[in-house]
C-alpha cells in the first residue's frame, strides 16, 4: 500500500511534524484544520462562523489537491471549545456542504491551538 503525503498552498502549511493531508488505500485522511489564513498563517476573525468558514476552505483545498472535493468527504471530527457554538458552526457546515451529508461526530475539547474556536478534520474517498 503507497502512502503518499498531500500538500497545498491554499490551506496553512503544517504547524508541526504532520502533514496537511495522507492520501492511502484509496481515501485522503485531512489533518485537522483551524481557521489560520493560508496567506498570514494567521487565525481569522475570533467568530465561530467565521472560523468555520476558513477551516472549511482550508479543507476544500486540502481535498483539490488530492483530485477531490468535498462530495467525496465520507467522514469529518469537528472539535469545538465551546458547545455554545456547535448552532453557528453548524449553519456555516450545513451551506458550506450543500445537500451532501457525510458521517459526522463533534466533541468539546479544552482548548486548540492558538486560540481557535473549531478545528475539523475530514476523511474523503478517492475515485
Amino acid at each position: 500500500m503507497a502512502i503518499t503525503a498531500v500538500s497545498t498552498s491554499g490551506a496553512p502549511r503544517a504547524i508541526g511534524p504532520y502533514s496537511q493531508g495522507i492520501r492511502a488505500n484509496g481515501f485522503l485522511f485531512t489533518a485537522g484544520q483551524v481557521g489560520f489564513d493560508p496567506d498570514s498563517g494567521e487565525l481569522v476573525d475570533e467568530g465561530i462562523s467565521e472560523q468555520t468558514e476558513r477551516v472549511l476552505q482550508n479543507i476544500r483545498s486540502i481535498l483539490e489537491s488530492a483530485g477531490a472535493d468535498l462530495s467525496q468527504v465520507v467522514k469529518t471530527t469537528v472539535f469545538l471549545v465551546d458547545m455554545a457554538d456547535f448552532a453557528a458552526m453548524n449553519e456555516v457546515y450545513a451551506r458550506v456542504f450543500g445537500t451532501h451529508r457525510p458521517a459526522r461526530s463533534t466533541v468539546a475539547v479544552a482548548a486548540l491551538p492558538r486560540g481557535a474556536r473549531v478545528e475539523i478534520e475530514a476523511i474523503a474517498a478517492l475515485a
